[in-house]
């Protein structure tokens, strides 16, 4: 399944303020990304479209089967990649960005060597 990289960052912010607030709503990712609220408005509407999250009438947005999947293999990525980058001695900031980068376009085989390798580095 391939989604573009913006919705990637979309599905990854709803599941990080879920875990961090319990409940969201888009007002809440605007703010968490700095976007504008029409911005966040059409990208929850293209979401919601594609199968990806529902939103209630009250405007609180829940991440469906398929958008959990997309943002929790996100947020490993990128959640893995950090910590092995700052491992490496890289600065928490500049980690965290370059994760963010990295984690869209990493293939499975390359971020599962890294991941595996990262596990090992912590065992010993």
């Amino acid at each position: 399944m391939v989604i573009q990289e913006s919705a990637e960052n979309y599905l990854e912010t709803i599941l990080i303020l879920q875990k961090r607030n319990g409940t969201v709503r888009s007002i809440d990712i605007a703010n968490e990304l700095e976007f504008s609220k029409p911005s966040v408005s059409v990208a929850m509407k293209n979401l919601r479209n594609n199968g990806y999250i529902e939103m209630d009438k009250s405007g609180e947005i829940k991440l469906l089967p398929a958008g959990r999947e997309i943002a929790q293999s996100v947020y490993e990525k990128h959640t893995v990649l950090k910590c092995f980058l700052n491992a490496l001695g890289v600065d928490e900031q500049t980690a965290a960005e370059d994760a963010c980068r990295i984690e869209h376009v990493i293939s499975r085989k390359s971020f599962e060597a890294i991941k595996e390798h990262a596990q090992q580095i912590g065992n010993q």
